[in-house]
């Protein structure tokens, strides 16, 4: 679903010029399952706090629509150095 619907739609909101999915492969304790992360490339600033506050509202309730408080999504800004 991330692969073939959610980071599409996140691309083509045209805020972000590409991305990398991730497999945590530290073990977590009192974590059952697979953990990933997922990195968006922007261009600026700006870019990105127009897709927060344009676009991300309606595609984290589509995530949760489909799966509830099974997942847990979070976001932190990086800056390249």
């Amino acid at each position: 679903w991330m692969k073939h619907t959610h980071i599409p739609e996140v691309i083509a909101t045209e805020k972000f010029t590409g991305f990398k999915m991730l497999k945590l492969l530290t073990v977590v304790e009192d974590n059952e399952g697979v953990n990933y992360a997922i990195q968006y490339y922007c261009q600026n600033l700006e870019d990105y706090e127009d897709y927060i506050a344009r676009f991300a509202p309606a595609l984290r309730e589509k995530t949760f629509l489909k799966f509830g408080d099974q997942v847990l999504a979070f976001r932190t800004l990086l800056e390249e150095v």
